[in-house]
């Protein structure tokens, strides 16, 4: 019971305490919160909306695991933001360039996104495991140069090709996209949705029905100690960051697989920072980062409906950074209230014992 309210209670109250701060804002603006909120719930059933929600929510899920990921094993890869941007761009130039069967197409270029969101893990991987030095500087940095690499590889003269004033990939080929569920009116679900629902069920069984996730999370706990088990700490940092930076390559193809077909100099950016947020929120449970992500899909898609009434947008970006900060706190609020409620019941149980054998 303990174990389920430490796990279910700090969401909550952030998320609570965010629409709290968020309603202040809004009153002190001469706005009615209510009218805020029943705005962006009702636009969950006009037009696209809800489908457009569970699109955005499949990237959010794909790259919180992968966040994820890291927060298992202790590493804060701040870096999933440019290895995604890299296996994206890698994936489209070889969708683009070689036109292959069905099937096999789809298999090829979600192999390459992944090896190449792997593959630009690999360093911050090599520098922590050899000279000690910190994955989030080492990420930070890459993320930087990603955006570079991205530039050099889709320029004119390279594999980049002018469309409509914009500068990307070769289109794939239709045969290689990834088809969609469609909803008539109300649009088509990315068909990389159920991947990713076997994404997060293949991380439930990795942690909770492996060995692997045995000693990837003993190691994240306390690498001394898990090192004093028999497990290679070392090794394990190494294969959590590539791993993390496999999914982290998955995270575009939703959208590039079922909507954009090409990767283009202002494709979405950001989505990497997006996915801290959304680990932080489910506390690395694939549950839980599956609520994170359909909240902040919901938060990002509902917002148009706020011009309407004359709210800015920007309220939602103050309640999703409310959220964040605050999910923090309570997470560290709620662990120490029960780390001093564990030792009052030993100490409770001490004194009992005591008293037994005195008697």
């Amino acid at each position: 019971m303990r174990s389920l309210r430490g796990k279910l209670l700090p969401p909550v109250v952030a998320i609570v305490f965010s629409a709290l701060l968020c309603s202040v804002a809004l009153i002190i603006s001469g706005r009615n919160p209510a009218q805020a909120l029943a705005a962006m719930v009702v636009q969950v059933g006009h037009n696209t909306t809800a489908v457009d929600i569970v699109n955005s929510a499949s990237v959010y899920y794909l790259v919180g695991i992968a966040v994820a990921i890291g927060f298992k094993m202790n590493l804060f890869n701040i870096g999933v933001e440019g290895q995604y941007r890299i296996g994206a761009v890698l994936a489209a130039i070889v969708g683009g360039e070689l036109n292959l069967p069905p099937v096999i197409g789809q298999i090829v270029i979600i192999l390459v996104a992944m090896v190449g969101g792997a593959l630009f893990a690999a360093l911050p991987a090599i520098l922590k495991v050899t000279r000690g030095v910190s994955e989030v500087i080492t990420t930070i940095m890459l993320n930087a140069i990603a955006g570079g690499i991205i530039a050099l590889l889709i320029k004119q003269g390279a594999f980049g090709v002018l469309s409509n004033n914009n500068i990307g990939t070769r289109p794939i080929p239709s045969s290689n996209w990834i088809p969609g569920i469609s909803f008539g009116s109300a649009g088509t679900v990315f068909g990389f949705v159920v991947i990713a629902i076997l994404v997060g069920v293949g991380y439930w069984v990795m942690l909770n029905r492996t060995r692997f996730g045995f000693e990837l999370q003993a190691s994240g706990e306390s690498p001394t100690a898990a090192t004093a088990g028999g497990v290679d700490a070392k090794r394990m940092i190494a294969i959590a960051m590539l791993l993390s930076g496999a999914i982290a390559g998955l995270t575009a193809l939703p959208e590039l697989l079922g909507r954009d077909h090409t990767y283009t100099l202002i494709s979405p950016q950001g989505y990497g920072f997006t996915g801290i947020a959304v680990a932080l929120l489910g506390r690395n449970n694939p549950g839980g980062i599956a609520f994170g992500a359909l909240l902040w899909a919901f938060l990002d898609q509902a917002a148009v409906s706020l011009d309407v009434i004359q709210v800015p947008r920007e309220i939602v970006t103050i309640m999703q950074g409310a959220i964040v900060l605050s999910v923090v706190v309570s997470y560290e609020v709620i662990r120490r209230l029960e780390l001093a409620a564990e030792q009052r019941r030993v100490g409770s149980q001490l004194a009992a014992a005591t008293t037994g054998s005195a008697s």
